[in-house]
């Protein structure tokens, strides 16, 4: 069971998706509005935020953002069908996941366990690449001293890049590993999260040194 912010302006929608994911076990506290999601997370921290990205006043994109500014809890957006550029946002300011609308109850519960689950399987160790400090067993990463917060699907991208040092790993795979999706299509997820990594463990994002894209196959953990 997992505890769920939802943030959904539709009450039908809203209520429907409450009531679907309490059946599934979870426990559900839903708001309408993107800044009563923020006061909640500021007070109750939930395990899982699922926001629609049109909502009025502060929008799920937006939402994102300051979340990730307080925490890095997972984050699932739920986008309409054919948002392209909403899910690329959406992407870029820290989500983890998204669901196209209309939403399938049990695709979205599907996509929470999932999330949740992507911490489960880091096996206990510590690794040295220079600066960097991957502690699998503390799920911490430091650069220089100096703690790096990356949220859950970063870290579980993370740590499946360090397994296989050396090794290109493509999209197909990385989709399948840390996100459980097999649609190719959904590969974008794989390079908003390797950005956001990168943003925060190289010295130079647009010149990396430790995860290095290997153009039209995937992406390599190569420490120097």
């Amino acid at each position: 069971m997992a505890g769920i912010l939802l943030v959904e302006d539709d009450p039908s929608v809203r209520a429907g998706l409450e009531l679907a994911l309490t059946r599934q076990g979870h426990s559900v506290t839903a708001y309408a509005t993107g800044e009563e999601a923020l006061e909640h997370v500021r007070s109750r921290r939930p395990e899982i935020a699922i926001l629609d990205v049109m909502l009025p006043g502060i929008d799920g994109v937006e939402v994102c953002r300051r979340i990730r500014r307080l925490d890095p809890l997972p984050v699932i957006l739920l986008t309409a069908r054919g948002d392209d550029l909403d899910v690329v946002v959406g992407l870029e300011a820290g989500a983890d996941d998204y669901v196209v609308k209309p939403v399938e109850p049990r695709v979205l519960d599907a996509r929470i366990r999932a999330v949740l689950r992507r911490l489960e399987s880091a096996s206990p160790d510590r690794l040295t690449f220079g600066d960097l400090v991957i502690d699998r067993g503390a799920l911490k990463v430091s650069l220089a001293g100096k703690e790096i917060h990356l949220t859950p699907t970063e870290l579980r991208l993370l740590l499946e890049l360090v397994r296989h040092p050396g090794q290109v790993l493509n999209r197909r795979y990385l989709l399948r590993a840390v996100w459980d999706h097999t649609h190719v299509a959904d590969s974008r997820l794989v390079d908003a999260c390797v950005q956001r990594i990168r943003a925060k463990i190289e010295p130079v994002p647009a010149d990396p040194v430790y995860i290095h894209t290997v153009r039209g196959f995937g992406y390599r953990f190569s420490p120097p």
